[in-house]
């Protein structure tokens, strides 16, 4: 019978993070925690008007369907940007594009 010691267990974050280095999947992960992303801290107010969320490299781009909107949010581009790395624990977003 085997005894189960605290150090021969492994952290589920830690199996998380190596499966998905493995397996090459931090690009999609990390596309869905944008979105994610996105969606908590914009809130449902922008969501309405939000029809296309793309990450791509560390550029995010974001289509509305509302031209006032788009430039409402352009004067606020900076602190969006930091509300959503923030939200995301690490500075993954370094330019956001509106359409």
């Amino acid at each position: 019978m085997r005894k189960n010691k605290k150090d021969d267990f492994l952290n589920m974050s830690e199996a998380l993070n190596d499966f998905k280095t493995q397996n090459k999947l931090q690009k999609g992960f990390a596309r869905v925690d944008v979105e994610t992303a996105w969606k908590e801290v914009m809130g449902n107010g922008i969501m309405t008007y939000t029809t296309q969320i793309k990450y791509s490299g560390t550029t995010l781009f974001i289509s509305l369907s509302s031209s006032v909107l788009r430039e409402e949010l352009l004067y606020g581009r900076t602190k969006i940007m930091e509300n959503l790395n923030k939200h995301l624990g690490s500075n993954m977003i370094e330019k956001l594009v509106l359409r």
